[in-house]
């Protein structure tokens, strides 16, 4: 088979024959629990994480996955491998988990909804590194829009989900500054927490920071940081903080499992430390190169 593959619903089809129905609540509702991992030199890294951390979610979320963790685990692997064999030597991709609590009886929301069947579906897309390849030549542009995070009293955010429209209006805002700017959101004290697909750390006085773990989804990511800042002797803190502490740091940096860490230069149009990539991320960057085998910041590059 020349096409992609894709498991749904309890099967393996080709991606053209894999669809989602407008009345699903998926659709209908957004209700969607999703997690995304990625490979390097082909082979998935900390995939185990990510499926345990979607299971966790579907638990809280009250959706059932229709197969065990091992074998969505499997289920992943055996995709990656096919799907990776279409791709060009060197390419790498990302493995997509959603699920939805399933199809609606009727279209109306929530009240037509009984005796569900969850709509499952794992798929994998190349990475796309040239989207990103500013990062790492100039630095990322963070701007902290109106649209605030959805409070914690709300939605948990250690749930991994795809309802987000507070981050669709956000990247409205910050768009009309920079288009290529990433929404950094505040909580509703004015606490910095994260944007919509990275965790958000800045670095002072050689301790980075990141935010109080309640206001956050504690990203994969994020915990490789905090095992890199052990073996390297970086200090590290988890506490609240605010734009006047991002201004002031010495550097800054989105953690999230695509590009894995990113350099942040300016928050709101002014320059985070030096505005320039800094020297803690250069040992965190090298760090993590190391553990997986290439160089990340230079397969992002060529790309």
């Amino acid at each position: 088979m020349t096409e992609p593959q894709v498991y749904i619903r309890g099967q393996t089809v080709p991606a053209s024959q894999a669809h989602v129905a407008i009345f699903d609540a998926a659709v209908v509702l957004g209700a969607t629990v999703t997690d995304l991992a990625r490979t390097f030199a082909g082979e998935p890294f900390r995939l185990g994480d990510h499926v345990d951390r979607f299971y966790r979610s579907c638990r809280y979320a009250r959706i059932e996955p229709p197969i065990d963790r091992d074998e969505t685990e499997g289920v992943c692997r055996q995709l990656l491998a096919h799907n990776g064999a279409l791709l060009e030597a060197g390419a790498e991709q990302a493995v997509v988990l959603f699920i939805s609590p399933g199809e609606l009886s009727v279209y109306a929301g929530s009240a037509g909804g009984s005796d569900m069947t969850p709509t499952f579906c794992i798929h994998t897309f190349p990475l796309p590194f040239h989207l990103w390849r500013h990062f790492f030549d100039e630095g990322a542009h963070v701007v902290t829009p109106s649209v605030r995070q959805v409070p914690a009293a709300c939605v948990d955010p250690k749930i991994k989900c795809r309802s987000r429209m507070h981050w669709w209006l956000a990247d409205g805002e910050t768009h009309q500054v920079d288009p290529r700017a990433v929404s950094l959101c505040l909580d509703l004290q004015g606490n910095v927490t994260e944007t919509a697909g990275s965790n958000f750390l800045i670095m002072r006085d050689g301790v980075i920071i990141s935010p109080s773990p309640d206001q956050i989804l504690r990203g994969i990511s994020l915990l490789t940081v905090i095992e890199l800042c052990d073996e390297l002797g970086i200090g590290f803190e988890e506490r609240n903080f605010q734009v006047y502490d991002v201004v002031n740091a010495d550097e800054a940096y989105l953690a999230t499992t695509p590009y894995c860490l990113a350099p942040v230069t300016k928050i709101n149009g002014i320059d985070v430390g030096t505005g320039q990539p800094g020297p803690v991320f250069g040992r965190l960057m090298a760090g993590w190169s190391k553990r997986v085998g290439l160089d990340i910041v230079n397969q992002i590059r060529a790309d």
